[in-house]
């Protein structure tokens, strides 16, 4: 009997078109924004702001791996399943 949580299950057609389409929306948002930074003019950057921005990123990609895997865990190990009571 197969059910949600079959492990040899392969993606389908329809999810591979769906990240095909996410990975050109991404591209092209990429090549939209390089070409409205590099028509701002002198729009450089210290070495300074280079530092922030590198460790704004990681700190921010840090926080959201962090939520999510507490959200994996939570859900894994039955915290979130409602109580005896149906609260």
């Amino acid at each position: 009997m197969s059910g949600p949580d079959d492990s040899d299950t392969k993606p389908g057609r329809a999810t591979w078109i769906a990240v095909a389409v996410a990975v050109a929306i991404v591209v092209f948002l990429i090549v939209v924004v390089a070409r409205f930074w590099t028509g701002l003019g002198d729009s450089g950057m210290s070495e300074g702001g280079w530092v922030a921005l590198v460790l704004g990123v990681l700190a921010t990609l840090a926080l959201g791996v962090g939520l999510m895997a507490l959200v994996f865990i939570s859900n894994k190990r039955g915290y979130d399943d409602p109580g005896g009571d149906g609260r």
